[in-house]
């Protein structure tokens, strides 16, 4: 592995030339930093990390939909790592500390199995990208109890690429696909960024030399006037992905336009419950209605972090005030995180 690692760099400095590579993964920026990658790369080929997080890129206003759902005393299950994500002045770790009945589960089959053990309605807090997003679809199909429904909090990666991309914020060159997401998606959603915007991308698995590949394809491609979508990773993902996932996650969803974490209103980026499974929609069932949203805390620069037009380490919180002890901002608070993970693995 260490000899092709050092064959692959050498190749990467062969076809070197300034490049500005995109990813969006928390595990593929875990990689990077845990290996060092950024500092075996030419410093003019830069990996900036995108809104790979699911529970970061969950904005205050969800995180407040469901502190207004716990004051009505209904039962909040959600993942570990969403319960000390800030919303506009509290956290579910807080509402759990003052009495609220807020529980961690592993899944949204744990959440459904809660409801079924207990008369107390049941919201399960459904956060993630289109890895997760078929589980949850898949219990509503099966036909959960009636004291249970869900809070739609699922995104979709594709659309927040394209606002990227448009916005110009970033100037990005080039993309590396996130893995898990693209075993539901497949390749096809991807081809538009390379058709239309002229941008290589390669989907990529989670180990250094994964990463390293896909850096050396991209090169590559921007050597030969290419821009394709190339599959690193074929030993999991498919062209047409995974179709029954697909299937259900069309069954059970419509897709609409909401804000991101640090983003503004993304286009066709979210998951919301269809109509025809509207009694298990809990902003439905129960008529949430938030208005004033504080978006990030003072000093914190979670957004631009998440957008790839900041690094932790310009934060003046990092480190400091900031930690994973005490996390100020959302990126610090998931292991997926890029604040965590710098924290982690960052020299400074």
């Amino acid at each position: 592995m260490k000899n092709l690692s050092k064959e692959i760099i050498g190749r990467i400095q062969e076809i070197s030339r300034p490049v500005k590579i995109m990813h969006v993964c928390g595990s593929h920026e875990h990689t990077i930093m845990q290996h060092g990658l950024r500092t075996l790369l030419p410093k003019e080929v830069q990996v900036v990390a995108g809104p790979g997080c699911p529970v970061c890129c969950v904005p205050a206003r969800e995180i407040d939909e469901c502190l207004q759902l716990a004051e009505k005393g209904v039962t909040i299950t959600t993942f570990g790592d969403m319960l000390r994500v800030p919303g506009s002045d509290s956290s579910l770790q807080q509402a759990r500390e003052d009495g609220a009945d807020v529980r961690i589960v592993y899944g949204v089959n744990n959440a459904v199995e809660i409801a079924q053990k207990t008369d107390n309605d049941v919201v399960f807090m459904a956060a993630g990208f289109e890895t997760t997003a078929p589980t949850t679809a898949s219990e509503l199909l099966a036909g959960p109890p009636e004291n249970f429904s869900i809070l739609s909090c699922h995104r979709l990666i594709p659309p927040a690429l394209e606002f990227l991309i448009e916005s110009g914020e970033v100037n990005l060159n080039a993309l590396i696909e996130p893995g898990h997401v693209s075993t539901i998606i497949g390749t096809h959603p991807y081809v538009p960024f390379s058709e239309k915007y002229g941008i290589p991308q390669v989907i990529a698995g989670f180990n250094p030399l994964d990463i390293l590949m896909a850096v050396y394809m991209i090169l590559r491609q921007i050597k030969e006037g290419k821009a394709e979508v190339q599959n690193e990773y074929k030993r999991a993902v498919k062209d047409e992905g995974n179709i029954k996932a697909q299937q259900a996650l069309e069954d059970v969803f419509e897709i609409t336009s909401r804000e991101w974490r640090g983003f503004p209103q993304i286009p066709e980026s979210v998951y919301e419950v269809r109509k025809e499974f509207s009694d298990f929609d809990a902003r439905k069932k129960y008529d949430i209605q938030v208005k004033e949203v504080k978006e990030a805390p003072t000093g914190c620069i979670c957004g631009p972090i998440l957008r790839g037009v900041a690094r932790p380490e310009e934060c003046t919180l990092f480190k400091k005030e900031c930690n994973p002890l005490n996390p100020i901002g959302a990126c610090m608070v998931s292991k997926e995180g890029t604040c965590h993970i710098a924290y982690r693995y960052s020299s400074l």
